[in-house]
């Protein structure tokens, strides 16, 4: 399912023996755009902290209850390595955190989840990376909350800001930003891909796009009421002259539009 990073803000996250707090924001990879980790408010239970769930232990959002299942208990949850709130997210941090829940790190391997395309939750299928696979990328972690706001330059000059995330809650990819263009074109938001990203200039909070400002006016408009269908996604790739993210996924993936 694709929802927005706004919608999934306060809803219940429900661990294997009760409640843990609401979802707060997101932080996310530069490289690859996917969702390290979701950013739990726990209200006074484990204050002075940042609260961080892997990918590995979230089930996809139930949208009609507003919640998500946490596949960890809150003993688990509490003993893990300690982050303090006002911290950023160091390599340090994230190797004491997957050692301590023994899961695959994703930055030993060029894929999205280290040396696999996907994430695999059956640890029986976890390996070992090889050699040239450990540490083969450093990454940089950007929160949800902080990115919005940044600028859009096209070829052309600017064409809006960063007012949401559009995230695939089975691969927890970020599969698009949600652009407003309110400066140029009143009321209209588009979708971008991070596909679509030339690079980003973070000390300018600029993302720069090799697309023309007009291409991108007459993409499809996004609405909150617009359903992110696969037609609808085909549309806006077609209308780029861009292959979908689709193609290259296994055949059990996505399948859920």
């Amino acid at each position: 399912m694709l929802i927005t990073a706004k919608t999934l803000k306060g809803y219940n996250l429900d661990s294997l023996d009760g409640e843990i707090g609401k979802v707060k924001e997101f932080y996310f990879d530069d490289k690859h755009w996917a969702i390290r980790y979701l950013v739990a408010n726990t209200s006074n239970w484990l204050t002075g902290r940042q609260v961080l769930i892997t990918p590995y232990a979230l089930s996809a959002a139930n949208k009609e209850e507003q919640h998500i299942a946490v596949d960890l208990t809150k003993k688990q949850i509490e003993d893990s390595p300690s982050l303090s709130s006002d911290k950023p997210v160091s390599r340090q941090f994230e190797e004491s955190y997957y050692k301590y829940y023994g899961m695959p790190m994703y930055w030993n391997g060029s894929y999205m989840w280290g040396a696999y395309p996907y994430m695999l939750r059956d640890r029986k299928m976890w390996k070992e990376p090889a050699d040239n696979e450990k540490a083969s990328w450093d990454p940089h972690l950007r929160s949800t909350h902080d990115v919005s706001g940044h600028h859009i330059q096209a070829t052309d000059g600017e064409i809006g800001h960063v007012e949401d995330f559009i995230i695939d809650d089975e691969t927890w990819a970020v599969r698009y930003l949600v652009v407003d263009t309110q400066n140029w074109w009143p009321g209209k938001k588009v979708l971008l891909s991070p596909l679509w990203i030339e690079r980003v200039s973070w000390d300018d909070a600029k993302v720069f796009v090799n697309l023309l400002r007009e291409t991108i006016k007459q993409s499809p408009e996004y609405t909150e009421d617009s359903l992110l269908t696969r037609d609808y996604e085909t549309g806006l790739y077609r209308h780029y002259n861009r292959q979908g993210y689709w193609a290259d996924e296994p055949a059990n993936e996505g399948q859920s539009r």
